[in-house]
């Protein structure tokens, strides 16, 4: 009973000392507002950062496609590396497409991709660098392209050659902003296409807008852009061969390392991809991102703790009379500490609270302009907190102490 009332006495105490100095405490909770509001914006991009990787890599890819090329694994690779396997790695031509559908098609799905940029007009309007992307009829099955309006290819109109094509958002808003552009023509590479659909908005990846582009059978690329002396494939087990991405990926490199004579026991001589490996790949960069920034962030927690240390300090020095007095009157050594105690986890307790506020509310407002989704996770909201409390902890100990210790005598003399 007498702890609880020690302990509310403390807290009212606390409190009206805050209250009393209003300014200096929202001065002294700056740095634990900046601190946390500091963790869990940083939290919430690399969350964001990491589900935006996700989305993007699956409408890249597809959800079970994979990628078959000379060299796919750039960003992994050293130059001494990259120069090393590109002189070992075969290049992946037309025929080895055709190869590939001749062995192993029943059960996958193949597609070529090949791209170029080029502008792009429409009655005497011009949309510059739009990625003029060559592709099978299979590559809407094997990406899951999704669209909006019109239809994909067909293998027909790829065998005949048909100048048709399926444009990005970005093209339909810069040409075609109130109407539907299903069956109207923009001029690519100097040649007439007719729309026959339109391909869902992705949004942006690696700085890029994935909108920009038009998907164009990969027949009619090669007729206006000749052969290419290496291309990347994409590929999917087919739905009804009940391959997992695994499998399937093992029959085409069983496949191409029997095309290309790999010897058994050495590593292919080719390069693969699938979505797992990116989705890796970009988790390893967020983590090591969040591995150096959030511990640099936190610092800024420390530094509040030094601030409110200080502060309550200075506190324990302008009290010192009223500490004589209410020793004087029979106030223990355990009930000041508590009072000075409390006051320093309610200034940091406040701080947190605040500057976990602003970060959901700065995060809210980045996910509104950038269009990425930046999600405030409970991970992150209790490391901030936890730093903050223990700071608030350590910073009003010693201070609590100071306080606890001064002789009432020598209290009672100060002015």
């Amino acid at each position: 009973m007498r702890f609880w009332y020690s302990l509310s006495t403390a807290a009212s105490l606390a409190i009206a000392s805050l209250r009393a100095h209003k300014l200096r405490s929202f001065l002294t909770l700056l740095g634990v507002i900046i601190g946390v509001s500091s963790v869990v914006i940083v939290g919430a991009a690399i969350e964001g950062l990491g589900n935006y990787a996700e989305e993007t890599t699956s409408k890249v890819f597809g959800s079970d496609g994979y990628q078959v090329g000379q060299l796919l694994q750039v960003g992994r690779l050293s130059r001494r590396e990259r120069i090393e396997r590109l002189k070992y790695n075969r290049r992946i031509r037309l025929e080895d497409y055709a190869y590939l559908r001749e062995t192993t098609g029943k059960d996958i799905l193949y597609s070529p991709y090949r791209l170029r940029s080029e502008d792009v007009r429409h009655e005497g309007r011009l949309l510059e660098a739009t990625s003029i992307i060559g592709v099978a009829a299979a590559i809407a099955e094997i990406r899951e392209v999704n669209l909006t309006d019109g239809r994909f290819f067909t293998e027909q109109e790829e065998r005949n050659k048909v100048p048709v094509t399926i444009i990005g958002e970005d093209l339909r808003t810069e040409f075609f902003p109130e109407a539907s552009p299903i069956g109207k023509t923009v001029k690519l590479a100097g040649f007439e296409f007719v729309i026959i659909g339109v391909q869902e908005k992705i949004g942006s990846a690696g700085g890029q807008s994935q909108d920009n582009v038009a998907f164009i059978p990969a027949t009619v690329f090669n007729r206006i852009y000749g052969p290419e002396r290496t291309m990347v494939l994409f590929a999917r087990a087919r739905p009804e061969s009940g391959l997992k991405i695994d499998d399937a990926l093992d029959v085409t490199r069983v496949a191409l390392r029997n095309r290309f004579k790999a010897r058994p026991g050495k590593p292919d001589n080719f390069d693969t991809i699938t979505p797992d490996s990116i989705r890796q790949f970009i988790g390893q960069i967020l983590g090591l991102i969040g591995a150096v920034v959030v511990p640099v962030t936190c610092i800024s927690l420390v530094v509040g703790g030094i601030v409110i240390m200080n502060i309550m300090l200075v506190s324990v020095t302008e009290r010192t009379r009223e500490i004589g007095i209410r020793k004087s009157l029979g106030a223990r050594q355990s009930d000041l500490k508590m009072q000075f105690l409390l006051e320093a986890i309610i200034m940091s307790a406040l701080g947190g609270a605040i500057g976990l506020g602003i970060g959901a509310g700065v995060a809210r407002i980045a996910s509104i302009v950038s269009g990425v989704t930046l999600s405030v996770t409970l991970p992150y909201v209790f490391l901030a907190l936890f730093v903050s409390s223990v700071v608030g902890v350590l910073s009003g100990w010693y201070p609590a102490q100071r306080a606890a210790k001064m002789d009432p005598i020598v209290a009672l003399r100060a002015e």
